[in-house]
């Protein structure tokens, strides 16, 4: 009986492998930016536990032990003389920063440059109307925005997915009108949303401080009456493309 020689690979003992190096959990990013901006990646800055604990909404205890934890795993340097704590970031730190930095880049700059949203024109209660003419928010809308609303709003309940989709709208920047006061009464912020309607029809879609509508309905305005241009009736299916 013959036998064959193993045609494997010859054993590695362990000692011959290495691992991967571990990179630092995204948890550690904040903190490291934070420091970052108080300018310790040029040299070391001093730092208070009790500041960082605050803005991390941690104990002093838990930011100690934060600190601790970012220096064993290299993405910082300490220095405690004293009572007194001072910090550097590593280039490892700030090469984590900076891998976190080209990972939000791409995110965003592969988000469609349009939110589109769908749903029924509907009645409103006639508020827009009256707010829509208050001189507080008129002024502004001319200013920032380039036009005078026409007196009222065009309510829009959205499809279910389109409700879900808007919601992006409430981290979006916008062009904020600010609230006022008339020495009677305050009136709440609107914040505008470029638009058009229909493909053809531009308006700002207007997210209120103060509404009664249920989530589920946005407002739009224009210069001129939106359902006299669009033609439309309640019940009329009309399209949004909001400026993401």
């Amino acid at each position: 009986m013959t036998t064959r020689a193993c045609a494997c690979a010859p054993f590695q003992s362990w000692a011959s492998f290495r691992l991967a190096p571990r990179r630092p959990p995204d948890r550690h990013v904040p903190t490291l930016a934070h420091l970052i901006s108080l300018g310790a990646l040029r040299g070391y800055v001093r730092v208070t536990t009790s500041d960082l604990g605050r803005r991390m909404s941690r104990s002093q205890q838990s930011a100690s032990d934060h600190l601790r934890e970012l220096e064993r795993d290299g993405l910082i340097r300490r220095a405690v003389r004293g009572r007194s704590l001072s910090v550097l970031v590593t280039p490892a730190g700030h090469a984590a920063v900076l891998r976190m930095h080209e990972t939000l880049r791409a995110c965003l700059e592969s988000a469609p440059s349009s939110l589109d949203l769908a749903g029924a024109i509907v009645s409103g209660s006639g508020e827009g109307r009256y707010y829509m003419s208050l001189p507080g928010y008129t002024r502004q809308f001319r200013a920032r925005v380039g036009y005078v609303p026409f007196p009222g709003t065009l309510n829009v309940r959205l499809d279910a997915a389109s409700a879900e989709a808007a919601s992006r709208l409430d981290a979006a920047r916008g062009t904020m009108i600010e609230g006022f006061s008339d020495g009677e009464r305050t009136y709440g912020w609107v914040r505008c949303h470029a638009a058009t309607v229909n493909g053809r029809v531009a308006c700002e879609l207007v997210r209120l401080e103060r509404t009664h509508h249920e989530p589920s309905i946005v407002e739009l305005v224009a210069p001129s009456s939106l359902r006299r241009r669009l033609r439309a009736s309640d019940g009329s299916r009309v399209t949004i493309s909001v400026a993401a």
